[in-house]
């Protein structure tokens, strides 16, 4: 391997708007962030569970053929 060719490692605290903190290996000692694990509706679960319908269902639907 090359010398002098990779940044160093540090331990980085990563900051959310949120307000969540962790930490991490990264080049930078601290890393500000717009949205985590913490406070993304995703992760939180209330993301919104759509029923998707098929391609036939919306044909049934589009001319009343239920």
């Amino acid at each position: 391997m090359k010398k002098n060719l990779h940044p160093n490692q540090v331990e980085c605290t990563f900051k959310c708007a949120c307000g969540a903190t962790f930490k991490a290996k990264s080049n930078k000692e601290e890393q500000l962030l717009e949205v985590c694990s913490e406070c993304h509706p995703f992760y939180k679960g209330s993301q919104g569970n759509r029923k998707k319908t098929g391609n036939i269902e919306k044909f049934n639907k589009k001319y009343n053929l239920d």
